[in-house]
């Protein structure tokens, strides 16, 4: 096998899961970070379908299970606390995940796990980014925010969903791929709350009034996550998510300050919480994934958005699939020729490959989805959800699995012999 060398963008998930692969293949990987370090942070993630398939294939299974988070179930309560519907694991092994899935985990665990798979075989530079490039012949050269310049045999933009190597690929004056749902805001952070005895880890979530909920979410016994999703055109809040995090906790205050169940305790506690994130949500839609030795996976190329629940699985599916088609057209050099011929047919079937997997991920995602259009306002609204969600769990119907995240796609995961 000839060996490229490859440069990656982004030491998240998605980018630790492709530099795995590639590093499998012998090619020679250097994953760059803007964070001065690996960046740990972030709350619960999950797995579905293929992404488990991925996992398994990995390698990482049994380490995986090892940092999993023991989510018992999805419980939908109202202003009383008073529990209208109860979703449990699927532990069977069969059909549909619910909510809860049987592979959820922290990002950061996740993370971690993936990038100590690889460090000894993969070169990490943090705290430098892409400051542009130049496709020239065969290659690319790059010129880092550090000064340094350095030629690659192609780059992979693994850089999230604000992607700055997507909008150096489709160069200036190219409106950017990113499409904002309208109106659809979360913030995600931690407080501390000590376990109670016979409580159980378990996900709660509250349908406010006004297109507000709020969720949380117990992963450890000294603290819970906290899920903020609101729906509001208010210049108030759009101006402050441009503002930074002082800024965007005050308007997340002020829209939540009403809203009740537990929200006046936990607002309270945002206000000291050091984790915290406030995201607009959208999605990236991109006609073609790739120029020339420019490639991108994740996020950077097809973010679902959190709507879907399968943003994880399709960065790490799409890294499989992305290695797998290299490995197929470039993982030999035969009759002298360069590895890197192989790249443009690779690049394409990757995209005409996993293209139809993103495509029923995202299908009905945007501003006619359930977030913007469906989410209800008044209290009979959100009463008459309760119940509808109460007989669908007393029923024992799937209805998050089914209906509401897009883990049912019809699509087979290709199988790759140069990667096993």
């Amino acid at each position: 096998m000839a060996q490229m060398k490859v440069l990656i963008s982004g030491a998240g998930i998605t980018g630790n899961a492709l530099a795995y692969w590639l590093s499998k293949l012998g090619h020679n990987v250097t994953v760059i970070e803007r964070f001065p370090e690996l960046r740990t942070t972030g709350l619960q993630v999950d797995l579905r379908g293929p992404g488990i398939q991925v996992l398994k294939r990995m390698g990482l299974e049994e380490a995986f299970r090892a940092k999993s988070v023991p989510e018992q179930g999805f419980a939908i309560v109202d202003s009383s606390n008073r529990r209208w519907a109860y979703f449990g694991v699927n532990n069977s092994g069969k059909g549909l995940q619910s909510f809860t899935t049987e592979y959820e985990i922290l990002r950061g665990d996740l993370c971690r796990l993936m990038h100590d798979a690889i460090k000894d075989k993969v070169t990490f530079r943090f705290g430098v980014s892409i400051d542009g490039f130049k496709q020239k012949g065969n290659g690319v050269d790059v010129e880092f925010t550090d000064g340094k310049t350095e030629r690659f045999d192609f780059i992979v933009g693994a850089d999230g969903m604000g992607s700055n190597t997507r909008k150096l690929m489709l160069g200036p004056g190219v409106a950017d791929a990113l499409r904002p749902v309208k109106g659809a805001y979360t913030a995600y952070f931690t407080i501390p709350r000590p376990i109670q005895k016979g409580e159980e880890y378990n996900s709660t979530f509250y349908l406010a009034t006004g297109r507000r909920a709020i969720m949380t979410r117990r992963h450890s016994p000294e603290e819970i996550q906290i899920y903020l999703p609101c729906n509001t055109l208010s210049d108030r809040m759009k101006q402050a998510h441009k503002d930074g995090v002082p800024e965007q906790k005050k308007a997340l205050a002020e829209i939540f300050q009403d809203a009740g169940w537990k929200s006046k305790e936990i607002l309270r506690d945002m206000f000291n919480s050091e984790n915290f994130y406030c995201e607009r949500l959208g999605l990236v839609k991109l006609d073609a994934w790739y120029d020339g030795r420019v490639v991108l996976v994740g996020d950077a190329a097809y973010c679902p958005s959190p709507l879907t629940g399968m943003g994880t699985t399709s960065g790490i599916v799409g890294a499989y699939v992305l290695a797998g088609e290299i490995a197929r057209h470039c993982g030999n050099a035969k009759g002298g020729k360069a590895p890197t011929d192989g790249l443009d047919v690779a690049f394409k079937t990757y995209d005409d490959k996993f293209r139809p997997f993103i495509n029923q991920v995202t299908d009905g995602v945007g501003d006619d989805s359930i977030f913007w259009n469906k989410m209800p306002s008044s209290a009979f609204a959100v009463a008459l959800v309760n119940l509808l969600l109460g007989i669908a769990a007393f029923l024992r119907l799937n209805v998050v699995g089914n209906w509401i995240l897009k883990e049912n796609v019809k699509w087979m995961l290709p199988e790759y012999d140069e990667l096993k």
